[in-house]
């Protein structure tokens, strides 16, 4: 079962009506293509119809029939500028340590649907942790963090930082770095990484 994450990306291939469309330019039946591919028409029907998404051998065998590549399907998809939205209640949390109870943050991500990003956007929130159980990381490229409220205590390499409310930085994520919520009022960011 895909999600529906996945089913609209593939949605937006439109890969059902491109096989449809080729099929009626050549006049050709879902019988008489089902017997030059060896698949099921009703299977046919349902890929045509959007029901159900092909793999990738099921098209190359529809490809060979009409003589078009693999790249016929999936090439144009983009005529349509890139746009994604992501509604609050559908955003993916990404705990530091899945599981663990000691959290020093939580991500949601805001952008997880787009195809081709450059940058990944983050909605962080931030808890109170020990400095010596903070747990740096590395990745690279760069980060950007705007703090939206309470004071955010960020680590980079053996320096740290404190962010309030309307601040913002940039730094080389390669450099081991951390974050915790400096103060008792909750703590929360923008946060914006880039390779």
């Amino acid at each position: 079962m895909l999600s529906k994450t996945l089913q609209d990306g593939l949605a937006d291939y439109a890969i059902g009506t491109r096989i449809r469309t080729l099929r009626l330019k050549k006049k050709i039946g879902l019988v008489e293509l089902g017997k030059h591919t060896g698949l099921s028409p009703a299977l046919l029907s349902k890929i045509e119809r959007g029901r159900m998404f092909p793999t990738l051998p099921t098209l190359l065998r529809v490809a060979l029939v009409f003589g078009v590549g693999l790249e016929f399907f999936f090439s144009g998809a983009r005529d349509k500028p890139l746009l994604a939205v992501v509604r609050k209640s559908d955003r993916n949390q990404l705990p530091d340590r899945p599981g663990a109870r000691d959290v020093a943050y939580r991500f949601e991500s805001l952008d997880y649907p787009a195809t081709e990003r450059r940058f990944n956007c983050y909605y962080a929130e931030f808890f109170p942790v020990a400095t010596d159980r903070l747990r740096p990381h590395d990745h690279p490229g760069f980060e950007f963090i705007y703090a939206i409220q309470g004071a955010l205590s960020v680590h980079v390499g053996a320096d740290e930082h404190v962010l309030k409310t309307g601040d913002s930085m940039y730094f080389d994520s390669s450099v081991p770095h951390a974050y915790r919520r400096s103060g008792g009022r909750s703590c929360s960011a923008v946060v914006v990484t880039a390779r």
